[in-house]
């Protein structure tokens, strides 16, 4: 059912179950299921999510309503089923409100409700040394929503996915990029070239061996999705490493509690600086959702200052930095492939870490070029394929 007039939203829900019963209680409405499922919805809540159109703008489906502009001990006078099978509501001051029962099963609080919408919510496939990389065809995502929705699930759930086939003129990065969303531009430009350099304002565009890092940990928002892709690859060396910075976590907080508190709770500040700009940021190197889950890691040990904590925390906070990063040399987290050219990592910047081993120069040109797009943006892309 999408009647617009019961539903404010640009999508629509599926009919779980069809409304069998509503009994009015003095602050609240009891919905009854026909899976037997009972529903409680306070007054308060539900005319707050009136779909009407003088509460909700129907062209930007945007509330105009604010709650404190209704009374607070407002009850409806009469509450029912009606032909169309949508809870309909009459207010004691003359509004009257319906819902669609897809939209209001979706949203409904009850205890069994919400935990059957935190066990759909798609969470983490962490990953170990053992990964089956998710890998996809350019011309594919180029040309394919099907397609495309797929490989964003991937970089959403695994955090780390491989393309195929990619041109390999400069700026060819751009094109795919923007089938999520527009990029977004940092100091080191829109599109970076990873080339060794002998004026190199960043560890990254040398010869040496980057250890395993997220991008930009000096901003307050890290980037959420990194692009590298493979121009040319012909030194010797320069291998691509990455780990699963969330499965590294949950080890972390099984194996040493201690410690994956401690990285929680206690700041670092991480720098960045050159000729022309000096970012820092004062963050945990874990950071948790409100849900308590793990849902950013913070690191680049070449981009840290000095630790400033209490002189109590101090031995706590080293031990476990020690030990997170001793957990991403342990061989069984890593992965490690060569990336040739005409191929790309887009990977979850937020989560996955990734190295570099050295190369040398001498032997062959490597020519990467790399960008940014926010997670945001992934997200949202992924909402608007799947309507």
């Amino acid at each position: 059912m999408n009647n617009a007039a019961a539903l404010a939203d640009f999508r629509t829900y599926p009919l779980i179950s069809a409304l069998n019963g509503v009994q009015a209680l003095a602050d609240r409405v009891l919905v009854k299921w026909a899976d037997n499922r009972v529903s409680p919805f306070h007054h308060q809540w539900l005319r707050d999510n009136c779909p009407c159109v003088q509460c909700v703008y129907t062209v930007t489906r945007e509330q105009v309503l604010e709650i404190v502009d209704v009374a607070q001990d407002l009850t409806a006078t009469d509450a029912g089923i009606d032909g169309q099978g949508c809870l309909s509501i009459d207010w004691q001051d003359g509004h009257h409100s319906r819902f669609d029962p897809g939209w209001l099963r979706a949203h409904a609080y009850d205890d069994e409700s919400r935990a059957e919408r935190l066990a759909s919510k798609p969470g983490a496939r962490l990953w170990h040394s053992d990964l089956a990389l998710p890998v996809f065809e350019y011309s594919a995502l180029m040309n394919d929503n099907s397609a495309l929705l797929q490989w964003l699930l991937a970089v959403r759930d695994v955090g780390l996915t491989q393309v195929r086939g990619v041109p390999t003129e400069p700026g060819s990065l751009k094109l795919i990029a923007q089938r999520i969303s527009f990029i977004r531009e940092s100091n080191f430009g829109v599109l970076f070239n990873v080339q060794s350099k002998a004026d190199a304002d960043s560890n990254a565009y040398t010869a040496f061996n980057l250890p395993l890092h997220s991008d930009l940990p000096t901003r307050e928002l890290q980037p959420g999705l990194q692009f590298l892709h493979c121009l040319v690859n012909d030194a010797e060396g320069g291998e691509s490493i990455f780990v699963d910075g969330f499965a590294i976590a949950q080890a972390l907080r099984e194996e040493d509690p201690g410690s994956f508190q401690a990285l929680c709770e206690i700041p670092v500040e991480f720098r960045n600086k050159d000729r022309h700009s000096d970012y820092r940021c004062l963050a945990p190197i874990i950071a948790l959702n409100a849900l308590g889950q793990v849902s950013e890691i913070r690191m680049a040990n070449f981009l840290r200052g000095p630790f400033d904590t209490s002189v109590e925390q101090m031995p706590t906070l080293y031990r476990a930095y020690r030990r997170f990063i001793e957990m991403t040399r342990e061989q069984r987290f890593r992965v490690m492939q060569r990336l040739n050219p005409g191929e790309l990592w887009c990977f979850d910047n937020r989560r996955t870490l990734h190295a570099r081993n050295a190369f040398d120069p001498a032997t062959g040109a490597r020519h990467f070029q790399g960008c940014y797009v926010d997670r945001d943006e992934l997200l949202s892309r992924i909402l608007v394929l799947q309507r």
